[in-house]
């Protein structure tokens, strides 16, 4: 096994050669120098295994999920990505091979998002597996979206479809036995490498189209509230109306019961936005221009608290509000 100088300078310096701020990482700090008058926006997650990812999981995949789902953070703000910091806390008995593959998979997904790699640290843990990545973009002026800024009569809408994460992971851990091999395949791709709309969340924000926006990570029901508890508003949506995969779909009909809780699921990454129903028509043409479902599932209103009614009108009881940590 190779020393931390020689793992960064073979895997990790590869990634850093479109970066010439990064300076092939060799100082402790790197330059970057944002583009115009456009504003700077970070985020950083972490992922630990065995609570973010299955330990089994192949690396490539971990470490694209990695960046995918940092830059779907960004997407939510509607800026385009342009690099990124990481940090690597690997097993003193990780193999190497280990590190390979998971820098391969970091190289394939820089490539495809335009990203490169600025920095970072890589040291040694007795603990469990620990990635921290920081990604930064750049959105037009003062146009990044924000969670806090939706409007009574608000329509709700939605990229994608929701479950798969959560369905996914339990495919993953052996469950759903009955469902066909084809189906539990696409849940477990959905639930390992998910999809960042940046494309969506770039038009959102330089068009003003979007009034609030945030990513579904902890689950639809919890980022919505989210977005109620932020704006000050109440938030509603039809649980027919939220869009499901045929695999997703295909649970529900079997267990209609179901549906509750793939509402709190998480991990679906797609884009949870409000817009004015005037611009309701904007968001069809958008749509079909990204061939990407965007649904409207609700609306907000004035008040406090998230409803959920099903095809009936009734009001529907969640499992759970989403993911917790603590």
């Amino acid at each position: 096994m190779r020393g931390e100088f020689e793992l960064i300078a073979k895997y990790f310096a590869p990634l850093a050669e479109a970066a010439p701020g990064a300076q092939g990482l060799r100082n402790d700090a790197a330059l970057f120098d944002p583009t115009g008058d456009d504003s700077l926006v970070l985020t950083l997650d972490a992922m630990v295994s065995g609570v973010h990812f299955l330990p089994g999981d192949p690396p490539e995949t971990i470490g694209r999920k990695l960046l995918r789902v940092n830059l779907s953070d960004l997407a939510a703000m509607g800026a385009r990505p342009r690099g990124y910091l990481l940090a690597a806390a690997f097993p003193k008995d990780i193999d190497e091979a280990w590190i390979a593959a998971f820098a391969a998979g970091l190289a394939e997904d820089q490539a495809r998002f335009g990203v490169a790699l600025y920095g970072g640290d890589t040291v040694s843990t007795p603990g469990p597996l620990t990635l921290t990545l920081t990604a930064f973009g750049e959105a037009l002026g003062d146009r990044a979206l924000s969670r806090a800024t939706a409007r009574a009569g608000d329509l709700v809408y939605v990229s994608g479809t929701i479950g798969d994460g959560l369905l996914g992971l339990e495919a993953l851990r052996g469950g759903l036995p009955d469902l066909a091999e084809t189906h539990r395949t696409y849940l477990a791709a959905r639930y390992r490498l998910p999809e960042p709309r940046l494309e969506l969340g770039r038009r959102l924000a330089e068009a003003g189209l979007a009034s609030a926006a945030l990513d579904v990570s902890d689950g639809l029901a919890a980022d919505l509230s989210h977005i109620a508890g932020e704006s000050g508003l109440a938030s509603e949506i039809e649980a027919g109306a939220v869009p499901l995969s045929p695999a997703a779909r295909t649970v529900v009909e079997a267990a209609p019961e179901r549906l509750a809780g793939l509402l709190g699921g998480g991990d679906d990454y797609e884009l949870l936005f409000t817009v004015s129903p005037s611009r309701a028509g904007e968001v069809a043409a958008l749509a079909r221009e990204l061939d990407l479902p965007l649904t409207k599932i609700g609306q907000m209103a004035v008040g406090q608290g998230l409803r959920v009614r099903d095809s009936a009108g009734r009001e529907m009881a969640l499992e759970g509000t989403g993911w917790r940590h603590f």
